[in-house]
């Protein structure tokens, strides 16, 4: 059983951070990194979403109303938890125009690609999905 956590997610007097790299473009797979940055932020920790791999292609069926995903998606926006989105990924995939569209920013300092090196630097847990 997981014990309710207190406001506040600190480690050792520190502001806890995360960053969600989620590359599977499974929707199933996606919905859980959306509510769980969601969670996070909501107990006080800061949590980043990082967009990679065959993931970058539900970007445009995000933005779909119909989608179950729709309001979810909107809410780590509004709260600013997208970090970004792979530049080369989402070029492989054609959706390079609508995240540059959504005002997304486009990750790629590592040849085209987004560096977990720079955010375990800034002190980020890394979680991949």
């Amino acid at each position: 059983m997981i014990e309710s956590r207190s406001r506040g997610a600190e480690k050792g007097g520190v502001m806890k951070k995360s960053i969600l790299f989620v590359f599977n473009g499974d929707p199933m797979c996606f919905i859980h990194v959306l509510l769980n940055a969601l969670d996070m932020k909501a107990e006080g920790c800061e949590s980043r979403i990082v967009i990679e791999g065959a993931a970058t292609k539900l970007l445009p069926e995000l933005e779909k109303q119909a989608n179950p995903m729709h309001v979810l998606w909107e809410k780590v926006k509004n709260q600013g938890l997208v970090a970004g989105v792979c530049r080369a990924c989402s070029n492989k995939m054609g959706t390079l125009e609508i995240a540059d569209e959504l005002g997304l920013t486009l990750l790629d300092e590592m040849s085209g690609h987004p560096s977990m090196r720079l955010y375990r630097e800034q002190g980020y847990d890394i979680i991949t999905f």
